[in-house]
């Protein structure tokens, strides 16, 4: 017990020791805690404030302005939905005033879609690279005409890449099954047949319901005979 109770009486000492020293360091450094933890607050509280009361209003202003470019893509009208109609901005327009806000970054997307469907596939990449989402179809949906931009400009290395980020990304009976399955076309272009051959078996393993499995067998059994020549 006598042991016991002197390494108890150590334990404190030695507990009593360092908050005597922590005491005496804020004692020592109270004025520069005080400035680094006053800079902390005004950050923090600057952030919010940023947030708040200039991003918001600024986003919900160029989803006001972007209105029009959506109607005119959703009615094909692909021109005046990219560069306007002289009164109402386009989505390059909506890019280069509100470039940093939610809006001007899903104006990157329509951008990029516009220029795929006007076979202007170097322009598409800059604008679908610019684009960022977590969002589960849109941002496969992105990922995925990137690989597209990149087999039109017979650039299939790259094209597979991005097939697979896209079936990845977030993985669900939409969106996966049909990147995999371009993937697995493409690595057949590449001659990559075992490659093929399990991006085709994935797709009948994991999506066996979905609209791409239903021809799986015949590029399962394709790539299975390529594989083995």
């Amino acid at each position: 017990m006598a042991k016991k109770s002197a390494r108890s009486d150590d334990r404190m000492v030695a507990v009593e020791e360092a908050l005597s020293k922590t005491e005496l360091f804020i004692e020592k450094n109270q004025k520069t805690i005080t400035i680094v933890v006053a800079i902390i607050v005004v950050l923090v509280l600057g952030f919010f404030g940023y947030r708040k009361l200039y991003m918001n209003p600024l986003n919900q202003e160029a989803k006001e302005q972007m209105f029009m470019a959506q109607i005119y893509f959703g009615e094909d009208s692909l021109d005046k939905a990219l560069y306007g109609d002289g009164n109402n901005l386009g989505f390059l327009d909506i890019i280069e005033e509100y470039g940093s806000t939610k809006t001007g970054n899903l104006a990157n997307y329509y951008a990029g879609v516009i220029f795929m469907n006007k076979g202007q596939y170097e322009e598409a990449i800059n604008y679908l690279d610019d684009f960022e989402s977590d969002e589960q179809i849109v941002g496969p949906m992105a990922l995925g005409l990137l690989g597209d931009a990149y087999m039109e400009l017979k650039q299939p290395e790259k094209a597979v890449n991005y097939y697979l980020k896209a079936a990845n990304a977030h993985v669900n009976k939409f969106v996966t099954p049909k990147f995999l399955l371009k993937a697995g076309w493409t690595y057949e272009i590449l001659n990559e047949y075992d490659k093929a051959l399990r991006t085709f078996e994935r797709v009948k393993q994991e999506f066996p319901q979905s609209e791409e499995a239903r021809d799986i067998d015949r590029y399962i059994d394709r790539a299975e005979i390529k594989s083995s020549t």
